[in-house]
């Protein structure tokens, strides 16, 4: 079977060619570099042969790297842009980008009150659209923005969502039942898939990541094997002590709750009917 990792980021140490956003400097690129090539060393070796490409901050709305990569390698990649959301012609924006390689749209609260972080015409003119033009929005949150989240998605039941890193639940540490709850509660927005992603950052933070198998399971009994993906949350997931082969091998075969057919789905069929389309 050949699998696709939902979730990674890509930087090149070539800052000439692929500038640095304002205010950003090489010193907090860590590793200083982790380019596709980088990527694909990690995921061939367990049987990942495409990848979703999010856009890294280090950048901040300059999507070349990443574009450039897709223009490459058009049938490995699909990308996840972060836009502007200020600015004017959102919709003719990620039109463009679409027809680059771009399935999605990164979007998080940023310094928004996050009761009302989406309470904007930015943000209501990227939902109009991605219902349109079928490209998710894919929100990097705490459980507390699941709130407004909630209210957004019962406004466009249309527009695809990709809830990244189960919603960072546990990245505290613990894993509270509530913010459990509030994140299966969202399965009743039938466009709504969740990232099984990012073990690394949550729970006990140390692998084979036993600890994050009950969170899982619940996830899978309120959305389905068809609407949750894995993601690596390279290259974070393949530092200090962490690797991209434990990331996988937890689905692949820490999950028994899994047949073999939604083994699949969570490490390619999701995948590939959301970003590959």
């Amino acid at each position: 079977m050949n699998f696709i990792d939902a979730h990674s980021h890509v930087w090149t140490p070539d800052t000439e060619r692929y500038r640095l956003a304002p205010g950003v400097r090489r010193a907090i690129m860590d590793p200083p570099s982790f380019t596709t090539d980088e990527l694909n060393q990690q995921g061939v070796a367990v049987g990942v042969n495409r990848v979703v490409l999010i856009q890294m901050s280090f950048y901040g709305y300059d999507n070349s790297y990443m574009l450039d990569a897709i223009t490459k390698y058009p049938d490995r990649y699909r990308g996840v842009a972060v836009i502007d959301t200020d600015q004017e012609n959102i919709a003719s924006l990620m039109c463009d980008l679409k027809q680059k390689g771009v399935r999605g749209f990164r979007i998080y609260p940023k310094d928004r009150p996050v009761d009302r972080w989406m309470s904007y015409d930015g943000m209501r003119a990227m939902w109009t659209c991605g219902g349109e033009q079928n490209l998710a929005m894919c929100c990097l949150i705490d459980p507390d923005g699941l709130p407004e989240l909630d209210r957004m998605c019962r406004e466009f039941p249309d527009t695809p969502v990709v809830i990244d890193h189960m919603c960072r639940v546990g990245v505290q540490g613990p894993i509270h039942a509530e913010d459990v709850n509030a994140l299966c509660d969202m399965a009743k927005h039938h466009r709504v898939t969740v990232k099984i992603s990012g073990f690394y950052a949550l729970g006990h933070k140390k692998p084979p990541y036993h600890d994050l198998v009950s969170l899982i399971k619940r996830l899978y009994e309120a959305f389905g094997p068809d609407r949750l993906m894995w993601g690596s949350d390279s290259p974070f997931q393949v530092i200090n002590g962490h690797t991209y082969k434990a990331s996988i091998d937890l689905v692949k075969s820490q999950l028994i709750f899994l047949n073999a057919t939604e083994v699949e789905s969570l490490l390619r069929k999701t995948s590939e009917r959301v970003f590959f389309h």
